[in-house]
């Protein structure tokens, strides 16, 4: 069984370990997943394998964005031998054997975070460093190789690390593949609703999307939605943001209470207007949401899986509660969450980051250009089911939106690639025992 590491339970020393490290659940589901399912396949690894020769640990990095329970969706995966939650970190870079004892040798691989906390640790643990690049290399003198998403990333390096830098792709590339061979959903427009998975989008984005699937029902009949819950929440958690008496902002709206009931494809959310929403459970749901014909969305790390399995999708960012919205980085974000100045200063925050936002969805940011639309402002829902209605009675829009994001996608064969650099790193013995 995994275990959480702690003072009373380490882990049994190893000849080396690999360390993947990440910040938040978007990276936790698409990244840090298919490359520990990956090095599984290739190499016989702790936990999977009692005794092999190399452990697969995961150590998650402190951030704004991330929600505090990802260390309990990482151990649902039963993937790693030893778990570092965020809370934890400092604590490892302080005193690692805190933790059990370590190997004297291994890779510590950067997907996700600030980049220097791999830095850090690396540098701490005495192991060899791999940055996954998506965009930028922070620190090339501290890394052994570097794996870039694309030529983007690789061109800002200087020079004298070109020989570091290797293109592996874009790992969302590969979820297109993973989607393939699951059940069908039954006949139907289905359009995706995907609210968030923190408690500030979750406050807005559950009743505004409950209300505009309500209207969206109600000009187009044939109109089917699901609901994928994030590993990072549940069922209870979707029912309470839904319901007025929970959540006082859905008072603004008129999905009115929010029921759960059982239908033949499993549990739904059902409105006062009687419109059914389908909950995904599994995870991933890449298969279930490949079917869709449409998404409506928030912003993050699901516009980036959206547009990796060829999903067109609407961007909301309703801003018009502003005062609960303060789910920014950096060191103003953190200024925005404190108690004295979290209301004025997370209002004036994020008023401002709507105002000079420039794109906000993951395609639109990698093709420098407006791929899919992004809906930002005081919108309403009234507003965002007749544009989804439009985009539902044009097939060939929808399409052609499709298009656009398979060309963005790029080749499958990141994950492999990513993984053939993680043991290139390891150490000769552990290969050879591998």
């Amino acid at each position: 069984m995994v275990q959480l590491a702690s003072e009373q339970q380490p882990v049994a020393a190893a000849r080396a370990s690999i360390v993947l490290v990440c910040n938040g659940p978007g990276e936790l589901s698409t990244w840090v997943r298919p490359l520990a399912q990956r090095l599984h396949r290739e190499l016989p690894l702790m936990p999977r394998v009692p005794g092999a020769a190399v452990d697969l640990d995961l150590v998650l990095v402190p951030c704004p964005n991330a929600t505090g329970s990802e260390h309990r969706v990482a151990a649902g995966m039963a993937l790693f031998a030893r778990i570092l939650p965020a809370s934890r970190f400092w604590w490892l870079l302080l005193r690692p054997r805190r933790y059990g004892p370590w190997p004297r040798q291994g890779v510590v691989v950067f997907l996700g975070g600030d980049q220097f906390w791999t830095v850090l640790l690396s540098a701490r643990l005495g192991y060899r460093h791999l940055t996954y690049a998506e965009w930028v290399a922070r620190w090339p003198r501290w890394n052994d190789r570097i794996a870039a998403m694309g030529p983007a990333a690789a061109n800002r390096l200087a020079a004298r690390w070109d020989k570091r830098c290797t293109v592996v792709g874009d790992l969302m590339a590969d979820l297109s593949e993973s989607a393939q061979g699951d059940s069908p959903l039954p006949p139907g427009q289905w359009v995706a609703l995907l609210p968030g998975s923190k408690r500030a989008k979750l406050q807005v984005g559950m009743p505004f999307l409950l209300d505009t699937a309500d209207r969206l029902a109600a000009v187009n009949g044939s109109t089917r939605f699901l609901l994928p819950v994030a590993p990072t929440t549940s069922v209870v958690e979707l029912l309470a943001y839904g319901r007025p008496i929970t959540n006082p902002i859905a008072a603004h709206y008129e999905a009115g209470d929010l029921q759960l009931v059982d239908t033949p494809l499993g549990q739904a959310l059902q409105t006062a207007a009687g419109t059914t929403i389908l909950l995904i459970e599994q995870q991933p749901a890449h298969g279930v949401l490949s079917q869709c014909c449409l998404a409506l969305t928030t912003v993050g790390a699901n516009t980036a899986e959206l547009g990796a399995l060829g999903v067109p999708m609407i961007v909301l960012v309703p801003t018009q509660h502003l005062h609960v919205m303060q789910a920014w980085d950096g060191g103003l974000g953190i200024l925005a969450r404190l108690p004295l100045l979290k209301w004025l200063l997370g209002a004036a925050l994020t008023a401002w980051r709507m105002r000079h936002h420039g794109f906000l969805a993951w395609p639109n940011i990698s093709a420098g250009r407006q791929v899919v639309p992004e809906r930002v402002g005081a919108i309403t829902p009234a507003a965002i089911a007749a544009e989804a209605a439009d985009w539902l009675a044009h097939p060939e829009r929808l399409e052609g939106m499709r298009d656009d994001l398979r060309s963005l996608r790029g080749q499958p064969g990141a994950v492999a690639a990513l993984a053939a650099l993680v043991r290139e790193l390891l150490p000769p013995a552990s290969e050879s025992a591998a």
